[in-house]
């Protein structure tokens, strides 16, 4: 090889110093087999343009000196600038040479992570996330395994856009047991989460001529943002302390309308057994759709769960539902059993979004679930929560005496109203932000804004371990000292409504 320092052969010191750190870099693919020494120098051109290191316009050395300077043939090297040339990495102009291309833009070496979470809390109480740690990697690990061994490689094609038949069968056979719906495996479609499945019904909704949906007010923040996607104005429509208000839900004209009668959120109430059959009443009267996402129906702690609404009148109610809280939310896997008169154009509308959620992850879900690994799963997970709950009610007990907790014994969330004394609920909050705890306060959820003085917090406890729990309430606490340096204190323990 021409020993010329640190100065590439064919241009001297006079050449630029991205062409001298890009001609560094082509060494190493020059020394590399010989079968894939031409793709490897096809691929380090390549990276020394997207990175910057040979900026456009840069004349690259001719192809006879290029290939004399990294003793390969010069074929290769000709080969290499006529793969990028046809690319559009560089162009090529008869007796002028090659440069590297003007319409090259370098890429973004870093890549950012839009993951949502709090940088820097010691403590987040915000809720909807459940406990990781308690995903079930060895049982998850052996389900993989027996679902490869066994799946045909014909599965591994497009799957049916509804979801692998052996998943769908176990699935409904699952929620008709556990959750009392009507399960037919034939409208059960697969889904990447509630989120899908409210998307998926948002555009078959729209399809239909609908443009508004109501939503519980307070509700998940989340539908307004999933609806408008699909061209649909969301209406927030109050609730009572049995669950949605029959009266203005009928004055608002919607035809569809998303509830979570299981356990509300974030209220925490669970739909009266009145107010449930209101509820069908209004869907049968006016033809409409209810939407039933039951995001943590599997977790009640003080008795067995009520079942679903869709069990009732499968064919006035959607239900959606997933493995977010029970396994994990990374996993994008969800269900939505439609009404048979919608179950053909939401199998349509899936086919386009994404021609199927991937054929492993659902066999290996179909596996978990039918050799009892989900079951064995959610007994898991409600021992633990139901053991979080306790250790955040007792530490608002002890740090926030007076302290109003509302909902059923249920979930993976509750609701805590303060005392006046802690209030207003901006400065609570801003102190809390201070101290590095990350809060989700009742107002974020809905319409309504809180009195000067009430502080009505929606607390998460899923993903917290009870010592973590305990020191939370405690720093919360300390955060929330008045002017003087003296705690605020009450006189009496926690309400529960």
């Amino acid at each position: 090889m021409t020993s010329s320092g640190t100065n590439p052969p064919w241009g001297g010191a006079q050449r630029s110093a991205s062409v001298t750190a890009a001609w560094e870099l082509l060494l190493p693919a020059a020394a590399a087999p010989a079968r894939g020494r031409g793709r490897a120098l096809q691929e380090a051109l390549r990276e020394a343009i997207r990175s910057g290191r040979l900026v456009p316009g840069t004349r690259l050395p001719s192809s006879r000196e290029l290939a004399a300077d990294l003793r390969v043939s010069r074929g290769l090297v000709t080969e290499a600038y006529e793969q990028l040339t046809a690319e559009g990495y560089v162009r090529s102009d008869r007796g002028a040479g090659t440069w590297v291309s003007s319409a090259v833009r370098g890429a973004v070496r870093a890549a950012h992570d839009l993951a949502p979470r709090t940088p820097g809390a010691s403590v987040d109480f915000r809720p909807g996330t459940p406990d990781l740690s308690l995903f079930p990697r060895s049982a998850w690990a052996t389900a993989h395994r027996a679902a490869l061994g066994r799946l045909p490689h014909s599965s591994l094609g497009y799957p049916d856009p509804r979801g692998l038949p052996e998943l769908r069968e176990a699935l409904a056979a699952l929620l008709a047991r556990r959750r009392g719906v009507v399960a037919d495996p034939e409208r059960l479609v697969v889904c990447s989460g509630v989120a899908q499945a409210t998307t998926l019904l948002g555009f078959v909704l729209h399809g239909r001529g609908l443009r508004t949906v109501g939503v519980e007010d307070p509700g998940s923040p989340e539908h307004a943002s999933l609806f408008a996607s699909a061209g649909l104005t969301t209406v927030p429509l109050p609730l009572d302390e049995e669950g949605l208000a029959p009266a203005p839900l009928t004055h608002s004209g919607v035809r569809a309308v998303v509830t979570t009668p299981a356990h509300q959120f974030p209220t925490g109430i669970a739909y009266s057994a009145t107010r449930r059959r209101a509820l069908l009443d209004w869907a049968r009267t006016t033809d409409g759709l209810i939407v039933e996402d039951d995001y943590d129906g599997d977790f009640r702690y003080d008795r067995a769960p009520v079942g679903a609404l869709q069990g009732l009148d499968p064919e006035h109610v959607a239900y959606t539902g997933s493995v977010s809280k029970s396994l994990a939310p990374g996993l994008r896997l969800g269900w939505l059993l439609a009404p048979a008169t919608m179950t053909d154009d939401i199998v349509a509308r899936k086919r386009t979004m994404d021609l199927g959620n991937p054929a492993v992850d659902q066999a290996v879900l179909a596996d978990f679930v039918t050799r009892g690994g989900y079951d064995r799963q959610l007994r898991r997970c409600q021992r633990a929560y139901r053991q979080r709950r306790d250790a955040l009610t007792a530490a608002l007990a002890e740090h926030f005496p007076g302290t109003e907790v509302s909902g059923i014994a249920a979930g993976l969330h509750i609701i805590a109203r303060l005392p006046e004394r802690y209030g207003p609920e901006p400065v609570f909050l801003q102190r809390a932000a201070g101290r590095g705890i990350a809060l989700r306060p009742l107002s974020d959820c809905g319409t309504m804004r809180p009195a000067d003085r009430t502080v009505n917090l929606v607390l998460g406890y899923a993903h917290l371990a009870p010592p973590d729990i305990t020191r939370g309430v405690r720093l919360l606490a300390q955060a929330q000292r008045d002017t003087r340096g003296q705690d605020i204190d009450g006189s009496r323990g926690p309400v529960f409504i």
